[in-house]
């Protein structure tokens, strides 16, 4: 599906983040730590790419504007 990849980063960073609460709410700090690791990394990821998309988005909006 061409869609789904669009949103892929975004969407493993939120299962990752509900694994990080439900992981701390039940004790498990090492895997809640963990998970929250991964889930800021991959906002982090899905961040940089969302600026790079805008910064060209607006360089080429000039060109043809």
């Amino acid at each position: 599906m061409p869609g789904t990849s669009r949103i892929g980063v975004i969407k493993w960073a939120i299962i990752f983040l509900l694994i990080s609460v439900i992981a701390g709410f039940f004790g498990f700090t090492g895997v809640a730590s963990s998970a929250r690791t991964i889930a800021k990394g991959l906002f982090g990821i899905a961040l940089v790419l969302f600026l790079i998309v805008l910064v060209f988005g607006v360089m080429l909006g000039k060109l043809i504007f």
